[in-house]
């Protein structure tokens, strides 16, 4: 028996990567559980295993006193000597229980106990080593499909790719080898989950990071990403070598390293963009793939105003408005788009208003002075 304990600490430490010492810890912690349930919680029960030979000692430990009031915890000095000399009164002095005097019941909950620490001591391990790799990109098979989220095997645990994470139509097979980025790690009173995703900005950025050296090696950085799963990311991008060309490297050599982050996001169409200081720069490459002729800013309002030509304007707004509106998210500015033509028609009327403001200014100013000579004429009349 002790043998066979010993044997499955060893194979638990080697299957799940929890330190023998801490598993060894559990399992003293639950047979006291189980012993105090047998003699009664006032007893004070140490238990003790022997890592090499697995011998468990079970010891009622009792306090030495003159006169007993309480038989659970307290043994006279008189029958204290029984046992060692030497004893003294304010000594502690321990007994040791049988193990069969733990009963069939005790024993259910030991193992009961056993079962739920080792879980315990397993959802730690898992939290301690997946907490620090949150945001890194993981790669893991397909185990199956549970409430319409799929269960990843990682190796060490099993992970979560919810609903909400998976990127929209697309599926999975059972043995499927996928990636995705580790979104978080859950600790919740049953468990601990790590959950993944494939439809984080983030995820994105972290597959360029894996198609292109200069990203990992931080000579181009990825200043925002924004991204509507599954139809279109815009990734903005600037180089801290000049003689790098952002753009053109997170592209690669006739598109192989932008195709193999498509063919990863299953076809999701990618915009990317040379970051600029310059808002007005910096927008009217956000709508790429349009071409956009002017962009007058608010800076107060942070708002632009962006003219297109007529035929780039549906372009520029996008289908159901998606590449202005991921424009906006890009660039943190509220963007409103017309045409070249409603642009030049609104600078018709614009200038007939300030036409006919400044004429009617003008006639005010005529009328003032008409006023003021009229006035002077009088007083050199009556003087």
């Amino acid at each position: 028996m002790n043998r066979e304990l010993i044997s499955v600490i060893d194979e638990i430490g080697r299957q799940k990567g929890i330190d023998k010492a801490r598993v060894i810890g559990a399992i003293e912690s639950a047979l006291q559980t189980a012993a105090k349930k047998r003699f009664g919680q006032a007893e004070n029960i140490q238990v003790e295993i022997d890592p090499k030979t697995g011998e468990i000692s079970v010891v009622s430990k009792k306090t030495i006193v003159e006169t007993v009031s309480n038989p659970k915890a307290e043994i006279s000095l008189q029958e204290a000597r029984h046992y060692d000399s030497e004893a003294e009164v304010g000594d502690e002095i321990g007994s040791l229980i049988e193990m069969n005097e733990l009963g069939r019941i005790a024993a259910q909950t030991a193992k009961q106990v056993i079962f739920q620490k080792v879980r315990e001591a397993e959802w730690e391990s898992v939290q301690k080593e997946y907490s620090t790799r949150q945001g890194d990109l993981v790669t893991g098979i397909i185990l199956g499909m549970e409430r319409r989220n799929y269960l990843v095997d990682l190796g060490k645990t099993e992970a979560i790719l919810p609903i909400q994470e998976q990127i929209p139509r697309e599926t999975h097979r059972r043995g499927d080898r996928v990636k995705a980025m580790l979104l978080e790690v859950r600790r919740t009173p049953k468990d601990v989950q790590v959950i993944l995703s494939r439809s984080h900005p983030q995820f994105v950025a972290k597959l360029f990071e894996l198609e292109v050296p200069e990203v990992m090696e931080k000579i181009i950085e990825i200043k925002s990403v924004v991204r509507e799963p599954g139809d279109r990311t815009k990734i903005a991008v600037t180089s801290r070598e000049k003689a790098v060309d952002p753009v053109g490297a997170c592209v690669g050599i006739k598109g192989s390293r932008v195709q193999a982050v498509v063919r990863e996001l299953r076809g999701e169409k990618i915009d990317i963009i040379t970051w600029t200081q310059d808002p007005r720069v910096f927008i009217a490459e956000a709508l790429n793939p349009a071409t956009i002729e002017k962009v007058g800013i608010d800076e107060e309002k942070k708002s632009a105003l962006v003219v297109a030509a007529d035929s780039q304007l549906s372009l520029a707004i996008g289908k159901n408005g998606q590449n202005v509106r991921l424009a906006a998210r890009l660039t943190g500015w509220k963007i409103d788009i017309i045409s070249a033509t409603e642009y030049e028609k609104e600078k018709v009327e614009r200038d007939k208003e300030i036409k006919a403001a400044l004429a009617e200014e003008a006639e005010a100013q005529r009328l003032q002075e008409e006023a003021r000579q009229a006035a002077r004429a009088e007083e050199e009349a009556n003087g």
